[in-house]
């Protein structure tokens, strides 16, 4: 079960850890190519979208590995689940209706969720 996590929330860290970094350093002008939804939203927000995915990223790994409040991991995973729903919304309600890359995001989270649970 501990391989298991690790095969599955480590590549989705990664993910996060990069799309977060990318939403707090880079300008509008630079996302925009990538994320089409960030014109509707306030920079302001944008930025602490990518905050909360990089704290994300690390609550998927960092409790796991050290042993301290190991219920931060399944709280991460449970997280994104929730954040990649409200992406759907944002994605549907404007131009941009590509989803597949949030309902991939979505099933992999859930399936973070699982092995999470052996350090509770």
């Amino acid at each position: 079960m501990n391989i298991a996590y690790w095969i599955v929330a480590g590549p989705l860290a990664l993910f996060y850890l990069y799309a977060g970094g990318m939403k707090v350093f880079r300008g509008r002008d630079r996302l925009r190519p990538m994320m089409a939804w960030v014109d509707r939203m306030p920079l302001a927000a944008v930025r602490a979208l990518g905050a909360v995915e990089i704290l994300g990223a690390a609550g998927l790994i960092l409790p796991p590995l050290t042993g301290i409040a190991p219920w931060l991991a399944l709280a991460a995973a449970i997280g994104f689940v929730l954040l990649q729903i409200g992406a759907i919304a944002v994605h549907l309600t404007g131009e941009d209706r590509r989803i597949a890359l949030n309902a991939g995001l979505i099933a992999t989270a859930a399936v973070a969720l699982w092995p999470a649970t052996t350090w509770l």
